[in-house]
């Protein structure tokens, strides 16, 4: 499968909405589907970047997807050991605007997360902004810019294979300096490691579809109680029950940490029946 995503709506961007930026989907929800036997020829690449402009419009950005490994199940799931945070990758991109400002929130960030531990490396990336068609009865072959700003994400990756990430970029309405954006992004990735479980509040959909899609076995994953009770998870296992699949079950970790549930999910084996064509 190649498919790519390009138009007035592709914005790469995270967005005030709660959207994460697709290099949070590229570095903290991907590399999740290696744990279900899904880890070969998945990837997903940004041709173009875009940001949510001036007046909340962006768009015009280029994303690929390429996925060419068939699994006929996903394998069950046994995640319950959060582990210790071991490292720290970002990725700090501007759009439009001076290489500088991937500068400073990198420089932000850190003055917070380096006390935490060594292993950092924050990667910068500058990108021109894209051309649009400006809609100008007095000039209609003319173009403008948009999608112009900056953004930060991070993703802590633990001694187990455990990722937490973090997404802050710049609004719409511009006027949020660069340092406030890289320490909000620290700050937001400490709170999502706090908030405990082996799965972040934005990974938690991914992984219980998949569970609930995986071979007919009882899968576990350890989840924190905040990202439990979130109102998107909620919906998720009442849609999950209206489709058919398995009602989840909890019970309390037995290693002490008492901010943390265990969901037990019983697979329904939704496999792959397609076929490649030779």
């Amino acid at each position: 499968m190649n498919v790519l995503f390009s138009g007035p709506g592709v914005i790469t961007s995270a967005t005030p909405a709660g959207d994460i930026s697709v290099d949070s989907v590229r570095t903290a929800i991907l590399p999740l589907y290696a744990k279900f036997g899904i880890l070969k020829d998945i990837e997903l690449r940004i041709l173009r970047r875009s940001n949510l402009g001036t007046r909340g419009k962006g768009g015009a950005g280029e994303v690929q997807l390429v996925f060419g490994h068939q699994v006929r199940l996903p394998k069950t799931l046994h995640l319950l050991n959060p582990g210790r945070i071991k490292r720290i990758r970002g990725v700090a991109y501007c759009t439009g605007v001076p290489a500088s400002n991937n500068a400073r929130m990198i420089e932000a960030a850190r003055g917070i997360l380096n006390p935490m531990g060594a292993d950092i490396y924050v990667f910068s990336d500058v990108s021109s902004a894209p051309y649009i068609p400006s809609n100008d009865k007095a000039n209609p072959n003319g173009k403008t810019k948009t999608g112009i700003g900056f953004g930060l994400s991070l993703v802590a990756e633990s001694s187990t294979g455990c990722l937490y990430s973090a997404d802050v970029a710049s609004p719409p309405s511009g006027g949020a300096p660069p340092e406030d954006i890289g320490q909000q992004c620290a700050h937001q990735l400490l709170e999502s490691v706090a908030a405990g479980g082996a799965v972040s509040l934005i990974a938690a959909p991914t992984i219980l579809t998949l569970m609930s899609m995986s071979s007919e076995d009882v899968g576990r994953v350890q989840l924190g109680k905040d990202a439990l009770s979130a109102d998107h998870i909620i919906d998720l296992g009442r849609d999950m029950k209206a489709l058919g699949l398995s009602s989840w079950g909890f019970r309390e970790t037995t290693t002490g940490q008492d901010n943390d549930i265990v969901v037990s999910v019983v697979g329904k084996g939704v496999g792959n029946v397609g076929r490649k064509i030779a």
